[in-house]
């Protein structure tokens, strides 16, 4: 638990982040902010990174992974356009930081995190906080989870080559796919909407993930 003046402080360090980081960098939709400003970004790393638990950088989690970048955090899911009764896949669970956010805002939440480690520490942490729409599984992400599909929107938070396959087809017509896209060296962040069946791409910025690793390609 924070002490009264550690719950301060990270309030504190949480609305300056959301100001700085967020709204001066574009980002408008009032729900994703107030739901970056209710998280307690913190919660979601080791004690000894708490004091960098607020910075504009990713923060180690352990197995190779990372906690992204507050900003690319907000930028996937403002590309997602969720809404409240959304139904939504993240691929790559981590520590659950992402999944937190995403519980503010949709109906129900299922995230897929390979490593088991960072599964467990996801799944203790989510509970601990209250968010009972959040279901955290451990394996491949790039198969999707197709028995509780389809999703109006499905977010990858690892690079992945092309397109997974199984990920599309668990779309929902008029569903989104946020996914980074290409080699270790060089991603662009893409949206997929799936229309008529079939994927629209929209190319947006450049990025860096740690890559995606599965039997979906």
């Amino acid at each position: 638990m924070d002490s009264p003046t550690q719950k301060d402080k990270f309030d504190s360090l949480r609305r300056l982040m959301v100001q700085r980081q967020l709204r001066e960098r574009g980002i408008r939709d009032e729900r994703l902010l107030e739901a970056m400003e209710r998280v307690p970004r913190h919660e979601f790393v080791d004690r000894s990174k708490w004091d960098e638990a607020y910075s504009d950088h990713p923060v180690p989690i352990g197995s190779g992974q990372t906690v992204s970048q507050p900003f690319i955090v907000a930028e996937m899911l403002r590309l997602a356009e969720l809404k409240p009764m959304d139904v939504v896949l993240e691929v790559g669970a981590g520590s659950g930081y992402e999944a937190a956010i995403l519980a503010e805002m949709v109906s129900q939440i299922y995230t897929v995190e390979r490593h088991s480690d960072l599964a467990a520490t996801a799944r203790e942490i989510l509970s601990r906080l209250g968010y009972s729409n959040v279901m955290v599984v451990t394996g491949d992400g790039s198969l999707g989870l197709p028995e509780f599909a389809p999703f109006d929107a499905i977010i990858v938070a690892a690079a992945a080559p092309r397109i997974p396959e199984p990920l599309f087809k668990q779309l929902k017509e008029g569903g989104r796919l946020v996914i980074p896209i290409g080699a270790p060296e060089m991603q662009i962040l893409e949206v997929v909407r799936k229309t008529d069946g079939d994927p629209v791409v929209t190319p947006y910025e450049r990025c860096s993930f740690v890559p995606l690793i599965g039997a979906g390609f």
